[in-house]
């Protein structure tokens, strides 16, 4: 039987596209827990049933293995921090965001576009984690985006949606591609790049970069868009994602600089260099956020990486 890398596994699980939520519940000693999670679905309309899948690594496991009732409220974007407090923090989680309790004293969180409160149907053992199935007995919507999750970072698909379409013009499109601790580059006349494509037509630019990438033989995953700038005297919209190599296969013509030398380099232009430099310092803690303006100013979103 062929042996799976799990790490290699994990990062190919992780090129699917899901929201974040957390999920919520009480344990033996009535004490609120939580965790945060992308392992969820809708199940059922006819009942209403969803599920969620524990990891028996949580060290609230039990509690949601013998709950009879959990809750799932499904995060907003601009709630990462939410997300990470979640995910990591060891104090007390529900001290450090606001949240309400339902009839059954389960906690969702204000501010999420959705909350789901659950009476446990089936719980269903699977490897490492538990299949949680739970009948929605409440349930509330709000208008507004969810929060993304995809390749081990988030991403806001309203802010993208916003950055890419309310603009005109010609359009850079290149991608930030990270690869052991370095960044793959392009070195022109003009100094350095990431690797990107010059269009007219905005529609697709994503795939097109995509392809192009594939064509130069570079294997990746790409991520959340990282940089979106408009030059005043160029009149051209430059548009960067983030990316990681999936692949040590060669470098496609492209320079290999180590992320804490990114700095020092000479570039194309000063707002490539503004970036880099950016990149270089988010990169040091993994927390990585959007910019949207111009080549001189502009606001700063989060995208960081998930704990």
């Amino acid at each position: 039987m062929t042996v799976l890398d799990p790490r290699e596994l994990r990062n190919a699980f992780g090129s699917f596209m899901t929201g974040v939520t957390v999920v919520t519940t009480r344990d033996a000693n009535d004490q609120l827990v939580g965790f945060t999670a992308n392992s969820f679905s809708s199940v059922s309309l006819d009942p209403p049933m969803l599920l969620v899948c524990p990891g028996k690594f949580l060290s609230s496991y039990d509690a949601f293995e013998t709950s009879k009732h959990f809750a799932v409220s499904v995060l907003a974007e601009g709630q990462e921090a939410v997300s990470n407090t979640f995910a990591g923090f060891k104090g007390d989680r529900f001290a450090q965001v606001a949240h309400t309790l339902d009839q059954n004293g389960l906690a969702t969180i204000d501010g999420a576009v959705a909350h789901f409160c659950c009476e446990t149907r089936q719980v269903l053992t699977a490897g490492d984690h538990c299949v949680l199935i739970g009948e929605v007995y409440d349930f509330s919507h709000a208008c507004g985006a969810g929060l993304g999750y995809a390749g081990g970072q988030y991403f806001s698909l309203g802010l993208e949606r916003a950055a890419l379409e309310n603009t005109s013009g010609s359009a850079l499109c290149g991608a930030i591609i990270e690869r052991g601790g370095a960044v793959l580059m392009e070195r022109t006349p003009k100094g350095f790049r990431p690797p990107q494509v010059k269009r007219d037509d905005r529609g697709q630019l994503r795939e097109e970069l995509m392809e192009y990438l594939a064509h130069r033989g570079i294997k990746l995953q790409l991520g959340p868009v990282y940089s979106v700038f408009d030059d005043a005297t160029s009149k051209v919209h430059s548009v960067y994602y983030l990316g990681s190599a999936t692949s040590d296969d060669g470098n496609a013509g492209l320079v290999t600089v180590p992320i804490s030398d990114l700095p020092s380099l000479s570039y194309v232009s000063a707002p490539v260099a503004d970036m880099m430099t950016r990149y270089s310092l988010e990169a040091q803690a993994q927390d990585f956020s959007l910019y949207i303006g111009d080549a001189l100013r502009g606001d700063i979103h989060s995208i960081s990486e998930r704990s």
